[in-house]
């Protein structure tokens, strides 16, 4: 299924469930507290702490009651901040800010839990990535990258955070390709772009947010794009599969609450952010960033999550890094 025939289906869902998760501030739990946190578990400035802020932005512009605040708990690739809000009481004080890496840190190793720890509100958006590359390199687009990592094996330095999404990306591209990476680790989008550009290495998994004005400038290659079609905002850029690799991939981001949160309380979150989601400004803001809004409710998200972690836990068998205990 194409992200277009995905998100016209989500579409279609969120009309059906909106009568089960429109609550209103008046309607709200009984909260212990006037200000919640959502635990952005990455630095501030990153690609998801924009979106997840615009989101919260337009959430209490709408009345949201508690507000939301977001807070940015930083490091281990987003596993220290998760760490704090898998521990943190279910009042619907603390919310938590998810993307696959809950998934991806679980199949290495670097974390005991993962999605099901929480209660799942809503998926939020999806954004495709893109490798990219500095200026330098010898290769223009992901065939001729492949073609250069077999006679070379070994040589490629890959950017990516250890165990997240901007490394699943590129085990992805090895199992495709049947390729090696050099896998260098960074804790986040910014620092990631920097070493780019710095040619500190020499690819690494950047979006059209962080990179459009430095592919558009030449300053970066842009081998390709994990779309199903081409994005008229960067029109030359190949997609992954039309270059022969069959790899559909984008970093979905959601909102989760601790576990044990009453369903009162996820249905008020969830339906703050339905509201949200269908706000025309925002909507422009994500398809300016490169981000499509990618609504679903508390059941769908469940359902989202495990189908995800059942597929994306075979691939990890199948390259090798699967390390959980499960």
């Amino acid at each position: 299924m194409t992200i277009k025939s995905t998100l016209l289906a989500a579409a279609a869902a969120v009309v059906v469930a909106g009568a089960a998760f429109g609550a209103s501030p008046a309607a709200a739990a009984d909260f212990g507290c006037r200000t919640a946190k959502l635990i952005v578990p990455w630095g501030a400035g990153g690609e998801t702490d924009v979106i997840f802020r615009q989101f919260v932005e337009t959430v209490n512009k709408n009345g949201a009651e508690p507000e939301i605040q977001v807070v940015n708990i930083g490091g281990q690739g987003g596993n220290k901040g998760a760490k704090e809000a898998a521990d943190s009481k279910p009042d619907g004080c603390t919310l938590f800010a998810i993307h696959q890496s809950a998934l991806t840190s679980y199949f290495t190793g670097r974390i005991d839990f993962t999605w099901d720890a929480f209660q799942p509100v809503a998926v939020l958006t999806r954004t495709p990535s893109i490798f990219g590359a500095h200026v330098d390199v010898p290769y223009n687009d992901i065939s001729e990258m492949v073609a250069y990592a077999k006679e070379n094996p070994g040589k490629i330095n890959a950017g990516g955070t250890l165990g997240s999404t901007s490394q699943f990306v590129y085990l992805l591209l090895e199992d495709a390709a049947g390729i090696k990476f050099n896998h260098i680790s960074y804790d986040g989008t910014r620092e990631r772009m920097t070493a780019l550009l710095a040619k500190t290495i020499d690819t690494g998994e950047i979006n059209l947010a962080a990179a459009k004005q430095y592919i558009t400038s030449g300053e970066l290659k842009a081998l390709g794009i994990t779309t199903e079609k081409r994005n008229p905002e960067i029109p030359d850029v190949k997609t992954v599969k039309e270059q022969g690799y069959d790899l559909i991939y984008g970093v979905d981001r959601g909102i989760m609450l601790p576990k044990g949160a009453s369903q009162e309380v996820i249905d008020h979150y969830a339906g703050l952010f339905e509201a949200a989601a269908q706000d025309p400004a925002l909507n422009k803001a994500m398809t300016d960033m490169g981000t499509d809004v990618f609504f679903l409710n508390p059941t769908e998200s469940a359902a989202y999550w495990g189908d995800t972690q059942t597929k994306w836990a075979k691939i990890a068998k199948e390259v090798g890094i699967y390390k959980a205990k499960d």
